[in-house]
């Protein structure tokens, strides 16, 4: 697997999974009906963004993320970051392997502490971020509108870089 900055062509390929994955309104709190522009803008732009994307040995891009400041100003050095991997290419470690990647890159470009805001606690990635060292500060309690289960927690975690 090869992680590389994202570019502006890589879109295309990232927007058909990204699409998928709000849709399914089971991960994210972005609405399912996101338009591509919105989607692109959410994704890729803001203030201290970075955006890695992951291919498998083939070239095919099957995982995407971001990092950025969570905070502003003497907070801005905890960062937050953002994983989507390919439902068609689940399963065989590209998550871990970009996450491990982002975290490493967080510290290296001088983040002391990642934090996610709104972690659905049904989500299987919050078994992956906990064995990354993430723990759960808090729970924002029936935060979320899960298609399947109904209203259910948003997770506040955190890891010391």
């Amino acid at each position: 697997m090869r992680i590389r900055d994202f570019r502006a062509d890589d879109w295309e390929r990232v927007w058909p999974f990204w699409r998928q994955i709000v849709a399914a309104g089971e991960t994210y709190t972005w609405d399912p009906r996101t338009s591509e522009a919105e989607a692109r803008a959410l994704w890729t732009q803001g203030a201290g963004k970075r955006v890695l994307v992951a291919e498998d040995a083939a070239g095919d891009l099957v995982a995407t993320a971001y990092m950025k400041p969570n905070y502003g100003g003497p907070a801005r050095d905890v960062a937050n970051a953002g994983f989507m991997v390919d439902p068609a290419h689940g399963g065989h470690g590209y998550g871990r392997a970009l996450a491990e990647h982002v975290l490493a890159a967080a510290k290296a470009d001088g983040y002391r502490a990642m934090v996610f805001n709104a972690v659905v606690e049904t989500n299987p990635a919050v078994r992956l971020w906990t064995s990354l060292g993430f723990t759960v500060l808090g729970t924002v309690p029936d935060a979320f509108d899960h298609p399947r289960h109904g209203r259910v927690g948003l997770h506040v975690m955190h890891r010391v870089l």
